[in-house]
């Protein structure tokens, strides 16, 4: 896995070998979530959240969503296809 970027105590994470959608992990204190850097909407979307509250989810799909185009050029750098 690389990490893409970290704030706030996140830490924004693509693996190599992933699958599609295009998503991005965040991790913080133990907790993970896996967060679609964009939708059908074109916005970021949490996918899945296992430990992570309200509020550091929702700062992480905020922080998504602001570096959309660096998430999703790691993304493409690493699979090509975005979905």
């Amino acid at each position: 896995m690389v990490t893409v970027f970290k704030q706030d105590g996140l830490s924004f994470r693509v693996f190599p070998n992933d699958h599609l959608p295009s998503h991005v992990h965040v991790f913080k204190a133990g907790g993970e979530a896996r967060i679609e850097i964009a939708g059908k909407d074109g916005k970021a979307h949490a996918i899945t959240n296992n430990g992570l509250n309200r509020k550091d989810l929702a700062k992480a799909v905020a922080l998504v969503q602001e570096n959309q185009a660096l998430l999703l050029q790691k993304w493409s750098e690493y699979h090509g296809e975005i979905h």
